[in-house]
């Protein structure tokens, strides 16, 4: 019998040099006066050129934040909320990728809300709406512009605590591939496969539908045909926009059936190591896809089609050949191997497999994992082993 529900809170455009037309959209959600969130990265380069530009052609007052930083951190949430609430801003519009997505979430939580962020973390704790958010992505990758998930990491137990409720999904997402094509080639490989772990993740889902299968199939499907020409040739706009909106599509879809065990090592590792989110993901996908696919042929095997594998196949060997594909897909795009990622050490993988069991995303894992089995899978991806 089929069972599901499907909400998606937040208004989405996509469309080249929709930032310059964001002030048009301010008096929708009641914002005066915007706190512009984003890193110091994204300023120096230039990209909030046109979201300033737009403000203050509409003489609309606002301030500047621009401190964020990697795998947004509980102290760097309050220090964000401390700024906005003296320059008294009755809305954020986030500007970059999941670091300024996920902190401007947590800052809109701090500016409505009592406490500390930590106070917050789990699901559906919150007591009322956050601060209108606006989110404005510069990377393809995370999908963050379109869920009700932050993720935080709480530095004193060094993890990473999932928030996940309706009120912190975005207002408005505007999607402008202009933003994208000066990434690197490195973070373009990173995100991308951020995005396809996240496409794959929902498609094999305990927790999925008819709906975030069709969203999640076809991202997989625009990874696959324009993510290596993304990475390679980074002014293509037709690869930026596709890869921009099978983000898009993979983080509706996760937001709505949740992700797995990929995600389950990722978090405990990005927690106790500090590493980047999208590099962790695109390590151990092709070995959870691999322990995962006896699971759900059928499914692992569509997984496979999408990505170019023949059709003709049986689902077993298609299964194994996409297996295979993945490894390569982060050989080639240059995927740093786990073993090389500063600070990691064989002694923390017996935590790590722990860690990863108690990560909430397990449950919806196609897969029943063991701590042993999170272990094992662990070790392999150190030592390069499939």
């Amino acid at each position: 019998m089929m069972n599901f529900q499907f909400n998606l809170p937040t208004n989405i455009v996509l469309k080249t040099g929709i930032v310059r037309q964001v002030a048009g959209f301010l008096p929708l959600y009641r914002i005066s006066k915007p706190l512009i969130l984003t890193d110091k990265g994204i300023n120096k380069a230039g990209l909030l050129q046109g979201i300033i530009e737009s403000l203050t052609n509409e003489n609309i007052d606002f301030a500047v934040y621009d401190d964020v930083q990697p795998n947004p951190k509980d102290k760097y949430c309050g220090l964000a909320a401390d700024f906005a609430r003296v320059n008294n801003v009755d809305g954020i519009i986030a500007v970059g990728g999941g670091s300024v997505l996920d902190t401007a979430k947590a800052l809109g939580i701090l500016l409505t809300h009592d406490g500390v962020i930590n106070d917050w973390e789990g699901d559906n704790t919150l007591q009322r709406d956050i601060t209108p958010l606006i989110c404005i992505p510069t990377t393809a990758g995370t999908g963050s512009e379109a869920t009700n998930i932050a993720v935080i990491t709480d530095t004193e137990r060094k993890v990473k605590m999932g928030i996940v409720d309706d009120r912190i999904a975005p207002k408005l997402s505007l999607l402008d591939p202009e933003l994208t094509k000066g990434l690197p080639a490195s973070i373009t490989a990173s995100t991308g496969m951020d995005a396809l772990t996240h496409a794959i993740e929902a498609y094999t889902s305990r927790s999925s539908s008819p709906v975030t299968d069709a969203l999640a199939l076809h991202a997989i499907r625009l990874i696959k045909d324009y993510f290596l020409e993304a990475v390679q040739n980074g002014a293509n706009m037709e690869a930026r926009e596709n890869i921009l909106s099978a983000s898009l599509m993979a983080g509706i879809a996760f937001s709505q059936s949740n992700v797995g065990s990929v995600h389950c090592i990722s978090e405990a590792a990005g927690g106790l190591y500090d590493a980047p989110h999208g590099v962790l993901n695109s390590i151990f996908l092709p070995y959870v896809f691999e322990f995962n696919m006896e699971a759900n042929l059928e499914k692992h095997a569509d997984v496979a089609y999408a990505l170019g594998v023949d059709q003709n196949l049986p689902v077993r060997e298609a299964s194994k050949e996409g297996a295979k594909l993945l490894f390569e897909m982060v050989e080639k795009v240059g995927i740093p191997k786990f073993s090389d990622l500063p600070a990691v050490d064989p002694k923390d993988f017996a935590k790590l497999a722990k860690t990863s069991k108690e990560t909430p995303m397990d449950a919806d894992n196609v897969r029943s994992l063991t701590v042993e089995d999170y272990l094992t899978i662990i070790k392999n991806a150190y030592n390069s082993n499939h």
